[in-house]
């Protein structure tokens, strides 16, 4: 177990996020790490380089649509749709960098887990890996289902004056943070092929240490350089939350 021998009770999402920086370190990891990190640096890095040239206007023009009799609200508006901006892009192109890095992130979780429990994943060799392939992209299709019509909700409340500019990015907020908890907690259940209606119910029950996870992945996903390095950061901490909290209700113990 990550936690030797304390208890659980008192590891929140902030610790796993913190102990996913230290795990990326960890001897026997780094060629896991490499290609999801090259992944993240390529997608997230150019997206944002565009994304912090083009902000500005975006966000004038979202201030034009706020109605005259809110314009003294402007400096509590001009925040937040900054941050409803930065929230849909990072999880837009976190999505698009996870897909295309999918089957190493999940080995990454595997190779983590096994490293962590002591117990070796079946050898299914580079043929099983490939063969899984299709399984794997089928999963992020899943889970980007779950996604669209939540966010197309909440896109559309933005157009509704007062609750637009006021309610909606801090609904953005909660649901990304709500998003990016899933998005990496995935890895390991799936590594088990744990349904991800199962998956999200576990979750749920352990909803707020999750959202403070996903919520200081959101934080660090905006902040530039530290962004490039954060999905292999955020799989070894969901990992780390999966060994600790949520592997001894789907399998039996000494099992993989």
């Amino acid at each position: 177990m990550t936690n030797l021998t304390e208890t659980t009770k008192n590891l929140n999402g902030f610790h796993y996020f913190a102990l996913g920086w230290r795990l990326i370190t960890r001897s026997g990891l780094k060629r896991f790490v490499i290609l999801p990190l090259l992944a993240n640096i390529i997608i997230l890095g150019s997206a944002f380089w565009w994304l912090y040239g083009q902000i500005g206007d975006m966000v004038n023009w979202m201030m034009e649509k706020v109605p005259d009799w809110l314009q003294w609200l402007s400096y509590l508006i001009w925040p937040l749709s900054v941050i409803f901006i930065l929230l849909v892009f990072t999880y837009f192109f976190s999505t698009i960098a996870n897909i295309i890095a999918s089957p190493f992130n999940g080995l990454l979780a595997e190779k983590l887990e096994s490293q962590i429990t002591g117990i070796a994943p079946p050898d299914t060799g580079v043929m099983g890996i490939m063969k899984d392939v299709p399984r794997i992209l089928k999963r992020e299709l899943t889970k980007i289902a779950y996604y669209l019509p939540r966010a197309i909700v909440l896109l559309l409340l933005y157009f509704i004056p007062v609750v637009g500019q006021t309610v909606a990015p801090i609904l953005w907020l909660v649901f990304g943070a709500w998003m990016m908890a899933i998005q990496y907690n995935d890895f390991p259940f799936d590594n088990h092929k744990i349904s991800f209606a199962a998956m999200k119910s576990s979750l749920k029950q352990d909803k707020w240490n999750n959202l403070q996870f996903g919520f200081v992945i959101n934080i660090f996903t905006m902040i530039p350089i530290l962004n490039l390095v954060i999905m292999p950061v955020a799989i070894c901490g969901a990992t780390a939350m999966w060994v600790d909290r949520y592997r001894n209700q789907h399998i039996e113990k000494g099992q993989w």
